[in-house]
């Protein structure tokens, strides 16, 4: 029975949370609220991590272009997202919330523009 801990980022208090035990059987120990409960929880079966970075725009005075993740992406995942991200061009001008990349990676996570990109 291995035990893996991790500390709460949900609020301030930043518990240290232990989680142990074999799946579908998982004993957490150590957190003050619900909602560090949950987080230690789905940190040790499914991690998921927000995606924001940049990418190249044309067209425009600006050269990038601030860009996140319309939901978290699996861990697993977040370096092939930010790769193909980061191969992305795109025209101006955007406005901000327009999708930039659908379903990065099949996650069904569409990648959107952060601020309005005029053109030049």
């Amino acid at each position: 029975m291995a035990e893996s801990t991790y500390t709460c980022i949900i609020c301030p208090r930043s518990c240290r949370i232990a989680v142990s035990g074999m799946p579908g059987a998982l004993e957490v120990s150590g957190h003050s609220c619900k909602r560090g409960h949950d987080y230690a929880l789905a940190e040790h079966t499914h991690p998921v991590r927000t995606l924001t970075t940049t990418v190249a725009v044309e067209g425009s005075p600006l050269r990038r272009l601030a860009v996140r993740g319309t939901a978290p992406v699996p861990r697993e995942l977040l370096r092939d997202c930010l790769k193909q991200v980061n191969a992305a061009r795109v025209a101006a001008p955007l406005r901000m919330g327009d999708v930039v990349l659908a379903n990065v990676c099949g996650t069904g996570v569409d990648v959107v523009a952060s601020r309005d990109v005029p053109a030049s």
